[in-house]
């Protein structure tokens, strides 16, 4: 039996205080050290992902394709009438704090048998605890890792087929270069209404233009080629970026790999929406000072983004929703 020590205040201590302190700080650790590594990578999206409209498909998920084989994150902001919400449940996300119902369920079950003072896996402890946890979290951190590199590799692999004009899409990449006209049996699937080679090209130049306008808080430019809704989430975001003192500036724009999730028409409107991979090079400024506050001015990040293009009779395309994936 252990004695227990007695501080000046007369407060009793023993010997598990010192080791929920130390696990506290070793849990708060790994909280920071997994939290910050999920913020890292929704930086590579740009910061206005989740918003606009795709008509009657807003609230369904775009067609995966060989740019972005996971399905894109659901749109968040919308004024489009989400009808088939079921009351009471939730849009599905990311993983919380853990990062996934199985490491979340060891993880929770090790904390309830450890509180229990049958260790981890049944026995060691506290201190067995804590080894198990760190080595749970650098498996999955290093899991992560390797298929953050597998899906780079692939995608490279895909996009430099379709730089050189091989056969790697059922129609040309956007960013190939120039096109006399559309391809023979050029159909992608999802494709409804037969999107051509001139159409990837201007997709590719709203990308660009998007981005310089954005950077630029050229409110006339993002007016000209944005839905007048998608024109009001961009400036909420612009004005709340100003209210925290910061400016964004992304430059460098250069298309990677694009292809067409999906294409389709309702009434008279045309909706095409578009998985691309670009790089930039995308940083956070103070306006005072412009001391850069997050991401490298140095080096260019790739970004994987669904962007969704809308186009009425007689009119060109603009752009209606876009999503990270």
């Amino acid at each position: 039996m252990r004695l227990l020590e007695r501080n000046p205040t007369g407060v009793k201590r023993g010997p598990k205080s010192a080791l929920w302190k130390i696990a506290a700080v070793v849990l708060l650790g790994l909280s920071v050290a997994l939290t910050a590594t999920d913020f890292a990578e929704a930086r590579k999206a740009s910061s206005f992902s989740g918003f606009g409209s795709r008509g009657s498909r807003t609230w369904s998920a775009p067609s995966t394709t060989t740019t972005a084989p996971s399905t894109a994150a659901p749109i968040q902001r919308s004024t489009t009438p989400n009808y088939g919400a079921q009351p009471g449940m939730a849009q599905t996300g990311r993983g919380g704090f853990f990062g996934g119902s199985l490491i979340g369920g060891l993880l929770m079950g090790g904390l309830f048998g450890m509180m229990l003072g049958h260790g981890f896996f049944g026995g060691g402890g506290l201190i067995s605890f804590l080894f198990q946890l760190l080595l749970i979290a650098g498996v999955v951190m290093l899991v992560r890792r390797l298929f953050s590199a597998s899906s780079a590799a692939r995608g490279g692999a895909a996009s430099m087929r379709g730089m050189g004009g091989g056969n790697g899409f059922p129609i040309p990449p956007i960013g190939s270069g120039a096109r006399a006209g559309p391809v023979a049996g050029s159909v992608a699937r999802g494709d409804e209404i037969g999107i051509t080679p001139q159409d990837l090209d201007h997709f590719e130049a709203l990308l660009k233009e998007m981005q310089r306008a954005y950077s630029a808080e050229d409110y006339n430019a993002l007016r000209r080629i944005t839905t007048p809704e998608a024109m009001n989430w961009l400036t909420e975001e612009l004005q709340e970026t100003a209210r925290r003192g910061l400016r964004n500036e992304v430059s460098g724009v250069t298309l990677l790999q694009g292809d067409v999730a999906d294409a389709w028409r309702e009434g008279q409107v045309d909706y095409a929406t578009v998985a691309m991979r670009y790089e930039a090079v995308d940083v956070m400024r103070e306006r005072e000072s412009g001391r850069v506050v997050e991401g490298d001015p140095a080096h260019a990040g790739q970004s994987v983004e669904v962007w969704t293009f809308l186009r009425r009779a007689g009119a060109p395309w603009v752009i209606s929703a876009i999503q990270s994936s």
